[in-house]
């Protein structure tokens, strides 16, 4: 059964199942911020997709320009720039610290749950902070043995500020 949030009846955050993916957002956001990037790699299933548009509104990220649009292959490539030999983006990375909150659980059911965030993103580079905000969705699909085996189907970054000159990022939102 799948259950999905309307505006007189929203689906609670304390639903075990909500609770897994939200537990699932916050370790995500934890690899990150360790830059433990293989293990960030692995929260992802095969076919995973992670996403940063550059155009706000849309939901077809493979017809549209995106900053991001990372599939395993894809995400592995950039793990490996971000974890071996000399790459700018590794050598010279941001140390960062991000808050993953405002969850609101768009759809749940038995095996997935679809669930909408705020992030706010500080990053560390060169004497500076640079402040990062976005929305984020997370799908995700629940695994059977329970939520160690939890896994992130797609991913999609809205920056607040997508549409104008974003900076580049040593880091992975």
């Amino acid at each position: 059964m799948t259950e999905a949030a309307t505006a007189t009846e929203p689906i609670s955050t304390t639903d075990p199942r909500v609770a897994r993916a939200i537990e699932l957002a916050w370790r995500e956001a934890e690899l990150l911020d360790r830059k433990q990037y293989e293990r960030w790699n692995e929260l992802y299933t095969e076919d995973g997709i992670y996403v940063v548009p550059i155009d706000p509104g849309t939901d077809d990220f493979a017809a549209g320009l995106n900053m991001i649009y990372d599939d395993a292959r894809m995400r592995g490539m950039r793990v490996t720039r971000m974890t071996e030999g000399y790459a700018m983006s590794a050598v010279d990375s941001a140390r960062t610290v991000r808050t993953v909150s405002r969850f609101v659980p768009e759809s749940v059911s038995d095996d997935e749950v679809v669930l909408r965030s705020a992030q706010i993103l500080i990053a560390f580079k060169r004497d500076r902070h640079d402040i990062w905000a976005a929305d984020l969705v997370h799908r995700i699909k629940l695994c059977d043995n329970g939520a160690e085996g939890d896994q992130i189907v797609l991913k999609v970054i809205r920056l607040v500020d997508s549409d104008s000159a974003v900076p580049a990022a040593g880091f992975l939102l």
